[in-house]
């Protein structure tokens, strides 16, 4: 489903278009970062490639090292003494479940000890037992292609 063009009515494709404005945090050839509009906590960034992609599954492999780079690299700024200076970074990507926008976005979230934050992995569960968690194991290891 990837694509080489905007996608109209994406408001991500419109950021990166210049057609909407945004708090550019990096903005280079293959891809975009700024700030989101309702973060998590302060300095929250959102990484996305240039060309518009749905989600993870959809991005080329050309553009997997220059996306998560700026993530790396973002991530070390929001740590950074004159960056913020936080604790830690959460990254995590949503593929369709409470993915907001249909572009695929990276999300770099400063955090700090003691911040408050839960939900990001809601309510944990249990396998039954060893044999329960080698099935699963053993079921998603034979769907994964190449």
């Amino acid at each position: 489903m990837a694509q080489s063009h905007a996608v109209d009515g994406c408001l991500f494709c419109s950021i990166v278009a210049g057609d909407v404005a945004a708090h550019v945090v990096l903005d280079e050839a293959e891809v975009v970062a700024f700030l989101d509009t309702r973060p998590v906590f302060k300095g929250h960034v959102l990484i996305v490639p240039r060309q518009h992609v749905d989600t993870l599954m959809d991005l080329p492999g050309a553009l997997v090292m220059p996306l998560f780079t700026a993530a790396q690299r973002i991530g070390r700024a929001l740590e950074a003494p004159g960056g913020l200076d936080a604790d830690g970074v959460f990254v995590g990507i949503n593929n369709r479940i409470s993915q907001s926008v249909p572009h695929l976005h990276v999300h770099a979230v400063p955090r700090r000890r003691k911040d408050g934050l839960r939900g990001f992995f809601w309510p944990r569960t249990k396998y039954a037992d060893d044999d329960e968690a080698a099935g699963f194991a053993a079921r998603i290891a034979a769907a994964i292609d190449g």
